[in-house]
């Protein structure tokens, strides 16, 4: 295993820092009946989490010389949707789970009906701060971002993988289906991660080739070492419960693949998504850096 460069384990601090005091700024605490949503998003939002999709949205934009205020708002929107989706997801409607981040999950601690409510926001956020006119002075700019997240998040994307994942535990889906799942619940939000730069650069849909497809093979690969991470990691590290699919007989890459093909198949993504940056120099080395860590890190 590649040891984390020290650029990106820098990157990844400093990404950590900026995405919890933003959230702490959006989620004020009210001195009214609405504290408990506020205190149910924070807990969730602040504190945790490996930031990766903010890292990437950060990493695409510097390519293109995006001020760092615009990239920033666009991470905490993307942060929002996925943060939103941890707190929906841990439902005992879905996956049932109590914890997440190391810490209870948000309807252990706040019940469920305030645990729906505060996904229900952090949704609403994500959309109302990149709509906002201090995200981009361009409209256009400003809606593209605002339909790239919707498709990302929606049926054709997030959500519809995760209605996948749920038929999932009923039927015994092959690769394809799997590699359609996984790019649907986990690529969409990290593919609009990565387009979220681009959009913010203006760069034309035609110029985004490349960094589409690293977009994609990176998101797989992530996929592929969360399934060995619940394989094999260890809960006291991921900050979670572990073996969920193994238990939910759900297929999966491993389950397919075996261990050692997936883990085959991950390193061959990961190569796949540096290639795909081969039109970039040096500044482009920390979104290489990322695609190599999907497969270092331990939670």
């Amino acid at each position: 295993m590649i040891e984390t460069s020290s650029s990106l384990r820098d990157a990844l601090a400093d990404v950590s820092v900026e995405i919890d005091r933003r959230f702490d700024l959006l989620l004020t605490v009210p001195d009214d009946p609405r504290a408990d949503l506020y205190r149910a998003m924070r807990h969730a939002a602040i504190g945790g989490g490996k930031r990766l999709r903010p890292l990437l949205v950060f990493a695409t934009a510097r390519l293109f010389g995006v001020a760092r205020e615009a990239a920033a708002r666009a991470a905490i929107a993307i942060e929002c949707i996925h943060v939103y989706s941890l707190i929906h997801d841990d439902l005992p409607a879905m996956d049932d789970d109590d914890l997440r981040r190391g810490k209870p999950t948000v309807h252990k601690v706040f019940g469920e009906a305030t645990a729906i409510l505060a996904g229900d926001c952090l949704h609403a956020l994500a959309f109302e701060v990149l709509a906002e006119a201090e995200t981009h002075p361009d409209p256009f700019v400003r809606a593209e971002l605002v339909l790239d997240l919707a498709l990302a998040a929606g049926p054709t994307g997030m959500a519809g993988g995760q209605m996948m994942d749920i038929e999932a535990e009923k039927a015994s889906f092959d690769l394809p289906t799997i590699t359609r799942l996984q790019a649907m619940k986990t690529g969409a939000l990290i593919a609009s991660s990565v387009e979220a730069g681009a959009i913010l650069g203006k760069v034309p849909p035609e110029g985004r080739t490349g960094l589409r497809g690293y977009a994609r093979d990176v998101g797989l690969a992530f996929q592929i070492a969360d399934d060995l991470l619940d394989y094999e990691g260890e809960e006291e590290k991921m900050g979670k419960r572990v073996g969920k699919d193994q238990n939910a007989g759900k297929e999966t890459f491993l389950s397919l693949l075996g261990v050692d093909r997936a883990r085959e198949q991950a390193k061959m993504l990961v190569d796949q998504a540096i290639q795909h940056l081969h039109g970039y120099g040096h500044e482009a080395d920390l979104l290489r850096d990322i695609a190599r860590y999907t497969l270092e890190r331990d939670r």
